[in-house]
């Protein structure tokens, strides 16, 4: 079998040859081409196809978003993998660089001994694989270097108020993994600020970079998009994104309200938040149909929840096809439980959602 080919850019030649390591560690795939900055790297990216790239945030001369923008510029399709501190400005730039094509992002470590240690060579081979194997990758590359064919935004006469299920309460709680930060911006700028229902919304992510994404979907979004805080109270109209490092769950309050409530307790799976989590907590809710919606991901967070939580509520479920999934993981394993009502590109969630809660 043919290794997978990576390019890593890194300007510090320790990190260079740490991520050749465990790059080279794992017999799938071959790390033997290194650059010093995003010039280099764009300078063989030119001349060179490789299965995916590993790319540093912060380096002189040409940073990673800059090369993501010069890529971009003239059409040269890669598959970008970021190498991000967690601060909270390198949170801000992951989160434009997968607006720019990045595909995901692996948190760097603070010193060498978590280097060389097997969190971080599981995280970065874990991703490596997933985003190497989807067949999806190399078409949706394609497809991004063109100007995304913007979804149509929902046009509010063609949702019924009565249609909608008139009077009833509802819900919508969404959930997505890789690929995910770059999926949501073709969904949430194009839900209406009068939809008539909130969002709860899982994205596996670390500490801080939730906090950059709903910052930057609410910038662009009509309606309120946050990272959700304990105890606040649901209100229609808005986005609540789980932060990174809590389990959020939704609470019915005894005056028949729902509020949000994060907790610590650990990792389910190497994952927290976990769609999982939110959606067991819906069992007990007041709603009366809770619109599910799984977008791009690895693994299968979130059909366990669902499962549950269809013994006890009246759900919807939505999931995004194959075609238009970066990693055909978390929307293939909810279509394989058979629980499915829709399955839609990308494009389509926005709209697909609102039929089915309505405005108000």
């Amino acid at each position: 079998m043919m290794k997978k080919n990576i390019l890593i850019v890194d300007d510090s030649a320790l990190m260079r040859r740490l991520l050749c390591d465990i790059i080279n560690s794992d017999s799938i795939f071959q790390a033997t081409d290194v650059c010093r900055d995003g010039l280099e790297a764009y300078d063989k990216l030119k001349k060179t196809a490789y299965d995916a790239v590993i790319l540093d945030v912060n380096m002189p001369r040409m940073d990673g978003l800059e090369l993501l923008e010069k890529l971009q510029q003239e059409d040269i399709k890669a598959a970008v993998i970021m190498v991000s501190t967690l601060t909270v400005k390198d949170a801000d730039v992951t989160i434009r660089a997968m607006e720019l094509g990045a595909i995901d992002f692996v948190t760097k470590p603070c010193n060498i001994i978590e280097a060389k240690g097997d969190e971080f060579k599981g995280s970065l081979l874990r991703v490596l694989k997933a985003v190497v194997k989807s067949d999806n990758v190399r078409d949706l590359l394609a497809a991004n270097a063109k100007p995304a064919e913007k979804p149509a935004p929902v046009k509010v006469s063609q949702v019924p108020k009565t249609t909608a299920g008139k009077g009833k309460n509802k819900l919508i709680a969404l959930a997505c993994s890789t690929g995910g930060p770059k999926a949501l911006q073709s969904v949430i700028p194009y839900l209406p600020e009068n939809m008539d229902a909130p969002m709860v919304l899982v994205q596996h992510m670390p500490v801080g970079f939730t906090k950059s994404m709903a910052e930057r979907l609410n910038e662009v979004s009509k309606v309120i998009v946050k990272e959700a805080e304990d105890g606040e109270v649901l209100k229609k109209g808005c986005v609540y994104i789980a932060p990174g490092g809590k389990h959020m769950e939704v609470q019915k309050k005894p005056d028949g309200t729902h509020s949000i409530r994060l907790n610590d307790e650990a990792p389910i799976g190497g994952l927290r938040p976990c769609a999982n989590v939110t959606y067991e907590s819906l069992r007990s809710s007041g709603y009366d149909e809770i619109v599910c919606v799984v977008l791009t991901g690895m693994g299968s967070d979130g059909t366990g929840g669902i499962l549950s939580l269809k013994q006890k509520k009246e759900i919807y479920v939505i999931s995004q096809d194959a075609q238009s999934s970066v990693v055909y993981g978390m929307p293939k394993a909810i279509a394989e439980a058979g629980v499915v009502d829709e399955v839609v590109p990308l494009t389509e969630v926005a709209q697909t959602i609102i039929k089915n809660v309505g405005v108000q």
